[in-house]
């Protein structure tokens, strides 16, 4: 069977400069850039992101990786069993439409997203300006 990248939209600690990028990310990923996704986000207590399903930009990268055996850990990460009820997860792993900065679609992308439940259940505070930074959010747990 011939692999595929596997693209991934990641918004919190696994972009860039952020917590969990050199431990998940760095080495493995072939291909990286800034995009958008839509959704909404919130900065969790914890101390990193969440997004739930809406119609405002997020802010993120698009992270490609040269098959898809990187969800095993990113899945672990996040939380994420495809065989558990969606409320029994963290996140919820599912394909999205993803964009370039200048608006143009680059195609779907896996990305980790929460529930709006579990989000009010966290305390999520909205981040309406899309854009998520551990650097201001100083709690390297996740």
């Amino acid at each position: 069977m011939q692999n595929a990248v596997c693209n991934v939209f990641v918004y919190g600690t696994l972009k860039p400069n952020e917590a969990n990028y050199a431990e998940y990310c760095a080495g493995k990923a072939i291909a990286q850039q800034q995009a958008i996704a839509y959704g909404e986000l919130f900065s969790l207590p914890m101390g990193y992101p969440a997004m739930i399903v809406g119609n405002t930009q997020v802010h993120g990268y698009l992270l490609s990786f040269p098959d898809a055996s990187i969800l095993e850990s990113l899945d672990d990460l996040e939380d994420y069993q495809g065989d558990r009820a969606a409320a029994e997860n963290a996140y919820n792993r599912q394909q999205i439409e993803v964009f370039d900065v200048e608006g143009n679609s680059l195609g779907f992308a896996w990305a980790y997203l929460m529930t709006l439940e579990q989000v009010i259940k966290f305390g999520g505070i909205a981040q309406l300006d899309g854009c998520w930074s551990g650097l201001t959010n100083q709690n390297p747990n996740k």
